[in-house]
């Protein structure tokens, strides 16, 4: 069988952190005779060329390859290349892992849009990596007509054929920003680039230590040499104009006025980033004409400007002005409506936790100019932020805790000014998202995890996400969790910060099935068990009911269903054979998604006791409080204490 993918993992001294990448290899859903994975060891001095040979001993598909130290990654891949029998070839660090699915995904969407470049959605494990260009699926995307340029790093796959076509390489040695120099040439070069963002493919991992190569101080000398080289390739193919302005900015917004801004450029010890400024404005001033700054956000602007001029305590001072600045999601209200959770919020900018208040009128940011001091510098922003207000967003995604998979929600949004102090207006969003735990993660159901919801706030200079919360107090929405979709879906409030997440077939006790008693249950004399649940559902929703023997642990399983109820809660009914129940004592548990890929049954705390005269007494289960769990272990201390006391002693006679 030909090989499809090979994946090329350039490897140096990972330690454990690799165990990751290779499980995730053998997980993959991909024939194994389908596809390769070529670990190239750059002369680890650790543990990690032993383990590889061992690998490759024992997983046909796995190959490695030995080599001196290069000082950098590009020579490993292009030593993967060069070995490599696939039609594509994927690029993964060894610290980073793939979705299970990843390699035939991926290779399947290249195929289908005969893709030269395949871009896989990515989740950060405690490291960015692009959110707008995943929004939604780009069969045919370029860097016109997607946000290509937002992901620079190597972790695509890219078809051989290409790669032999137009003899691209990495740049090789001990260097930074081989990546961008190689992607950004293969995006320009490509005859289709393919965006995959309904699975995540790639996962992006900050290791514990943070030993990461990205999370290395870097020699600003160096790194902007390197920089430059990427700018080299976007002046190579393409034309002086707004095509090349624009792609151009990215190498100014996020390797130089970001880095200069906010806590980010606070962070930094004064005299590396001092450093950093005289080596970014060799850049600025060198390569990027008006028109590249002209096309940034107002903040940014105004910190490229006063880069460009030389005012290095202007952009502190700019920048211990906009660390403050941070928006705040509330939210309002959530409840269950036809099967979807309906999240009411707010969300606005706040400095130093108040509200923002901007002045209505005045001077905007100009396109090159920079401010005079700190007060015309906020002053313009303000009047930006009031000029675009109407087209200000705010975003609802849902994050997996666990995985950092992100998805983004429907969202629908109304623009109100709130008068304040001095003639001047608070901008607040107020959203309404719909979460449909069926088709929340880009169309498929919500996988079982918790799920923590974050607010995207693009308003004015800024684009920048924070939790939705806190809310305290006895009067926060606190809607039951749902049975729908084949999932149990708990609304919480974390209990740490008290933020809103989602608890996906994990939750148990805070279900609030525990609560139940004896008079929220009854049997009929048609032997049907009913049972109020504080479980919303949209509609009759098929359960299956079992009861375990108190005594014996014998088990029977009975179909129910659960319908709606008045208020929020629904009906548990099951027909229960009375008859050959007899003389047992019997609890009760409940699986609200029998069809789900791991069914759960949940307890209740009721015990069936049938009556040989017909009919059922329903009594609370006798489980063990945190008092009496307590009591039983003191007890269990002391008694514990006696016997050994005695074994001493009988040891002493014998002796």
């Amino acid at each position: 069988m030909p090989v499809k993918v090979s994946v090329i993992v350039p490897v140096y001294n990972p330690g454990p952190y690799i165990e990751d990448c290779v499980a995730s290899m053998l997980r993959q859903s991909l024939p194994r005779d389908q596809y390769e994975v070529i670990f190239v060891d750059d002369g680890s001095t650790d543990a990690t060329p032993a383990r590889l040979d061992e690998l490759a001993a024992a997983h046909p598909q796995f190959t490695v390859v030995h080599q001196p130290n290069s000082g950098w990654s590009g020579k490993p891949r292009n030593v993967g290349i060069e070995a490599a029998r696939g039609e594509f070839v994927m690029f993964v660090d060894n610290d980073d892992y793939l979705g299970d699915e990843a390699l035939e995904r991926m290779y399947e969407y290249g195929v289908t849009n005969k893709a030269d470049v395949v871009v896989g959605k990515m989740a950060g494990k405690g490291r960015p990596v692009p959110v707008e260009l995943f929004r939604r699926n780009h069969p045919h995307a370029t860097v016109d007509n997607a946000p290509l340029i937002d992901s620079l790093t190597p972790h695509k796959m890219v078809r051989r054929d290409f790669l032999d076509r137009t003899g691209l390489r990495f740049p090789e040695g001990r260097r930074r920003l081989e990546d961008h120099v190689f992607v950004t040439e293969a995006y320009l070069r490509a005859d289709n680039v393919s965006v995959l963002s309904d699975y995540v493919c790639y996962y992006h991992v900050k290791r514990d230590d943070a030993s990461n190569a990205g999370f290395q101080r870097f020699d600003p000398v160096g790194y902007y040499k390197n920089l430059r080289e990427a700018l080299d390739v976007v002046e190579r193919y393409t034309e002086p104009g707004p095509r090349r302005d624009r792609l151009l900015r990215r190498w100014l917004r996020v390797e130089i006025v970001d880095r200069m801004s906010g806590r980010r450029l606070l962070g930094l010890p004064d005299d590396y980033r001092r450093e950093l400024f005289h080596e970014m404005r060799a850049v600025v001033v060198e390569r990027f004409g008006p028109g590249v700054a002209a096309g940034l956000r107002p903040a940014q602007r105004i910190v490229a400007a006063l880069i460009r001029d030389d005012r290095y305590d202007d952009l502190v001072a700019q920048a211990e002005w906009e660390a403050g600045v941070a928006p705040k999601a509330a939210p309002t209200g959530v409840e269950w409506r036809d099967g979807t959770l309906w999240v009411d919020f707010t969300a606005e900018y706040k400095r130093d936790g108040e509200p923002l208040a901007f002045p209505v009128g005045g001077a905007r940011t100009p396109a090159a100019e920079a401010p005079r001091d700190l007060a015309q510098s906020t002053a313009w922003l303000g009047a930006d932020a009031v000029a675009g207000f109407e087209k200000a967003t705010a975003d609802l995604i849902l994050r997996d805790r666990s995985s950092a998979a992100s998805f983004f929600q429907p969202v629908e949004i109304t623009h109100e000014q709130v008068p304040a102090d001095d003639g001047r207006v608070r901008l607040v969003l107020r959203a309404t998202a719909a979460v449909d735990p069926g088709t929340a993660a880009d169309g498929v159901p919500l996988h079982a995890g918790l799920w923590d919801a974050y607010v995207r706030v693009a308003l004015g200079g800024w684009t920048k996400e924070c939790r939705l919360g806190p809310v305290r107090g006895p009067d926060r929405p606190t809607p039951p969790a749902g049975a729908v979709a084949e999932r149990v879906v708990l609304p919480y409030w974390t209990k740490q910060h008290d933020n809103f997440s989602l608890d996906v077939d994990k939750a148990g006790k805070s279900l609030g099935l525990g609560r139940l008693t004896p008079e929220d249950a009854a049997v009929s004399g048609a032997d049907l068990l009913t049972v109020a649940l504080p479980l919303y559902v949209v509609d009759r929703v098929d359960v299956l009911l079992r009861l375990t023997d108190s005594a014996g642990g014998k088990q029977t399983e009975r179909p129910g269903t659960l319908t709606p109820a008045q208020g929020t809660g629904s009906l548990l009914e099951a027909q229960v054979p009375l008859r050959e129940l007899r003389g047992a004592a019997w609890r009760l548990e409940v699986c609200p998604a029998p069809r789900s890929v791991t069914p759960r049954f949940l307890p209740l705390p009721l015990v069936l006791r049938p009556r040989r005269s017909g009919g059922a007494q329903l009594t609370r289960s006798t489980a063990p409080g945190p008092v009496h769990r307590r009591l039983v272990r003191r007890a269990r201390s002391i008694l514990g204490a006696a016997l050994r006391g005695t074994g001493e002693r009988r040891t002493t006679r014998k002796a």
